[in-house]
């Protein structure tokens, strides 16, 4: 099966869960979703979905300057997305035990 349609839907939730723990910059925020066991997300994905994220108000940013290289754009969760992480698990909640339901059932026959 190719999970990749599903992770795309997933997307935004995976991308804001792993900020509300911490802010991040990019490229952390890639090894943090590679560490947790995505690592077939690709790196413009990731990108778009926070640029995406950011203009929809669901993130803002702040730069800090990097002792190794150029200063570094990081992301952090605005109430807004808090909001929007809160309704996104609510949902996810719903359609994972609704799904459990359904392969949990024995078959006939």
């Amino acid at each position: 099966m190719d999970r990749s349609q599903l992770l795309k839907g997933l997307l935004d939730i995976i991308v804001l869960r792993v900020l509300d723990r911490q802010d991040g910059y990019g490229y952390e925020i890639l090894n943090r979703l590679r560490a947790a066991g995505f690592d077939e997300l690709g790196d413009a994905s990731v990108y778009g979905t926070l640029r995406r994220l950011y203009r929809a108000g669901y993130l803002s940013t702040y730069v800090q300057p990097s002792e190794s290289g150029p200063h570094r754009k990081y992301y952090s969760l605005t109430e807004p997305g808090r909001k929007y992480l809160r309704q996104a698990r609510d949902a996810w909640e719903d359609v994972s035990a609704k799904m459990r339901v359904l392969f949990d059932v024995p078959t006939k026959g």
